[in-house]
């Protein structure tokens, strides 16, 4: 049990790049009220700045299933802010930041991969209310050397091909309330 605390312990503060001043996730006791109704994704986190992050990453996420620009533009533009507000996810804030300023959907999806790679870090050991976070893997997004993103749902919507290759992929993981 030991190991898995420490295991734990060590997961979050890797999580998002500049983790080390982060307090762990679940230690966050400023939940709103308006958290108590279930979130548009289905998924419903602890902390308030966390779930902000995760509705802000599936927007996008989804703005990039749909290859489309301009809403993946602005839902990056968001998910900025939501980052630079949560303690150690500034350099992801950056990221967020690219892709809200890249001039096209192609440049968007790439830099979606170190985006999605230090999320889904911090989401691996969120502390989920209700629903599940599905780790999903496409093995030929980035030439062939793959990449990962968040989804509320089991089934495969590609966000690196959109309706090129919308079902390419498969689940890595499900994260769900340890309840």
């Amino acid at each position: 049990m030991k190991r898995y605390i420490a295991a734990g312990v060590i997961m979050i503060a890797f999580s998002c790049t500049n983790a080390e001043k982060k307090a762990a996730v679940s230690s966050d006791s400023t939940a709103t009220a308006s958290q108590e109704a279930t979130a548009p994704t289905g998924v419903e986190l602890k902390n308030a700045k966390v779930q902000g992050i995760y509705d802000g990453y599936i927007n996008l996420k989804n703005a990039l299933v749909a290859t489309k620009y301009e809403d993946a533009k602005s839902a990056a533009a968001k998910l900025q802010v939501s980052l630079a507000g949560y303690e150690g996810c500034e350099n992801t804030a950056l990221t967020a930041e690219k892709i809200a300023s890249a001039k096209d959907i192609v440049a968007q999806r790439k830099e979606f991969t170190d985006l999605s790679s230090d999320v889904i870090a911090l989401f691996k050991h969120a502390d989920v209310q209700k629903g599940s976070i599905f780790v999903q893997h496409c093995p030929m997004a980035n030439d062939g050397n793959g990449g990962d993103w968040l989804a509320s749902e089991k089934k495969i919507q590609n966000p690196y091909y959109g309706d090129e290759m919308m079902e390419c992929g498969r689940v890595l993981k499900e994260i769900k309330s340890a309840k």
